[in-house]
């Protein structure tokens, strides 16, 4: 099990993403818009970086939905390694069998 602290950085980090994704958008928007002056430009990018940093959305991580373990989780499952051969050990994952070979 993962620290609550950090379960809940991660928490307050997505609400973030979530609340400056449509100013992000429409300032990355100018950005790539040729047509715009060298000056809409730089204001944008002025803009953009006064964001909070943690509103970026590249600064998410994905975490294991039961455990919250950052790494060795499938996006399919939204769980880590060890969950999923648990449950799908005990048959709670439909479709998803031991295999052997």
């Amino acid at each position: 099990m993962a620290k609550l602290s950090l379960i809940n950085r991660q928490e307050k980090r997505e609400k973030l993403v979530q609340k400056f994704a449509a100013k992000r958008a429409a300032l990355e928007a100018i950005i790539a818009d040729s047509a715009k002056s060298h000056e809409e430009h730089l204001q944008a990018r002025l803009a953009l970086q006064q964001l909070p940093r943690n509103a970026n959305p590249t600064r998410l991580r994905n975490r294991c939905a039961l455990t919250g373990r950052p790494r060795g989780t499938f996006r399919k499952f939204g769980l880590a390694r060890n969950k999923i051969r648990e449950l799908a050990f005990r048959g709670e994952i439909p479709g998803v069998t031991k295999s052997s070979w």
